[in-house]
């Protein structure tokens, strides 16, 4: 298998747009949860979301392509320019792919061809509504915009699809699929659907106190909090990086991928399929025992996520789940769907650089069922070796990647 490195970096995030904001945002412990401002609350449960503040995609298209492209995809490719510009990569061609997918798609032009559909009679969809809505529009769109012609897998595993894609994007080059891929997820669900959805099913929070919403691991939490945006890294193959001279952030170094095939929503109570997605990811990494390990947890600050992903540490690392420093970036994010485990995985590399861990914040009551070190409320310095960046997905779908500094 070849090497592969991470050269790019891009984000869209609750707590900041481009990876400087966003990560001084997290390292200071700042909160990107507010009041929901997309649409009038009033007859909902929930009230607050995480959404990306002051985004104009004008930056990124002219008027006519935005009025062309869903607000998922138009969030993809802000991170995906800020990614290739970070990477200066000029590969083009059938040897840079992209794999870029999207737990929902394009659910805001969903919902408002819906409502034309009803007041306004079928001849008033829009000719655009299919190519903005699909699931596969934001790689597509990406691969045009930088002449991609190698694999495009626009994955699609709900909570775990920015790690999914990152991950098979990385075997991909490993295996000489590709020299370059732009990987990652996104997501644009702060709707009157979606919210309403998410709560009737029980998954999110209705403690619409700001301060107390997204708590992982903290006893009280009962919930998550929505969220969006987009995570992008340029994944590129070693000794291509090397002999353009680009900058390095890091090696993918191992992935792990498993289901639970358990139940549509709920993890499995023992979290034993999420425990070996990690240890997958561990032995690919090649990680030894006295290696200092970070990991960004999936940490959605529901019940059952939380207990089970501690056991999946556990299980994973053994005695030495006790020595590893954890964190939940959604603390500050909020949970952003498609795009979390791509925005964690930029968290993860980041914390891997500068030696900060991002806290978990809004940590209060000590659990017994979650006793690991979870970084409560601030940042904390660490010189780690390697990180690790879990998500586990409705359907039961997990993900974990693992990261090293390149040598």
């Amino acid at each position: 298998m070849k090497r592969v490195v991470i050269t790019g970096l891009g984000v869209v995030s609750p707590v900041g747009i481009g990876v400087p904001e966003f990560w001084d945002g997290l390292t200071k412990g700042k909160s990107g949860i507010g009041d929901i401002t997309r649409f009038d609350t009033t007859d909902y449960k929930v009230k607050i979301a995480a959404e990306v503040k002051d985004f104009d995609p004008l930056q990124y298209f002219d008027k006519f392509e935005a009025k062309k492209n869903d607000l998922y995809t138009q969030y993809a490719v802000a991170a995906a320019d800020e990614a290739m510009k970070d990477s200066g990569l000029e590969l083009k061609g059938e040897r840079l792919g992209v794999y870029v997918g999207s737990g929902i798609g394009g659910i805001n032009t969903f919902f408002n061809e819906s409502i034309k559909l009803q007041t306004r009679g079928p001849g008033r969809v829009s000719p655009l509504f299919i190519p903005m809505m699909i699931g596969n529009i934001a790689a597509g769109v990406i691969a045009i915009r930088y002449q991609a012609q190698g694999p495009c897998l626009p994955i699609v595993t709900a909570c775990a699809t920015g790690s999914h894609s990152i991950g098979e994007a990385y075997h991909a080059i490993a295996h000489g699929y590709a020299d370059a891929i732009i990987a990652g997820g996104t997501e644009a669900s702060v709707t009157p659907m979606a919210v309403a959805g998410f709560t009737n099913c029980l998954a999110l929070t209705e403690r619409n106190d700001i301060t107390r919403a997204s708590i992982p691991f903290d006893r009280e939490r009962d919930g998550f909090v929505i969220g969006e945006g987009a995570g992008i890294l340029v994944l590129e193959e070693y000794e291509h990086a090397e002999a353009r001279g680009a900058k390095i952030y890091g090696e993918i170094c191992g992935y792990g991928n498993t289901c639970d095939a358990h139940h549509i929503t709920a993890p499995h109570p023992e979290g034993a399929q999420a425990g070996r997605a990690i240890g997958l990811a561990l032995a690919e990494a090649e990680w030894a025992e006295d290696e200092k390990i970070y990991i960004n947890a999936h940490g959605t600050s529901t019940p059952l996520n939380d207990k089970t992903e501690t056991m999946a540490i556990k299980k994973a690392l053994g005695k030495k789940a006790y020595e590893a420093k954890i964190s939940s970036t959604k603390s500050m994010t909020g949970h952003m769907l498609g795009a979390a485990g791509a925005a964690e995985a930029v968290a993860a590399i980041m914390a891997l650089n500068t030696g900060i861990l991002p806290p978990t914040i809004g940590y209060r009551e000590e659990d017994p069922d979650c006793d690991l070190d979870v970084v409560p409320n601030q940042a904390q310095k660490a010189n780690i070796q390697i990180a690790l960046s879990n998500s586990l997905g409705f359907g039961g779908q997990n993900a974990c990647l693992a990261f090293r500094k390149a040598q």
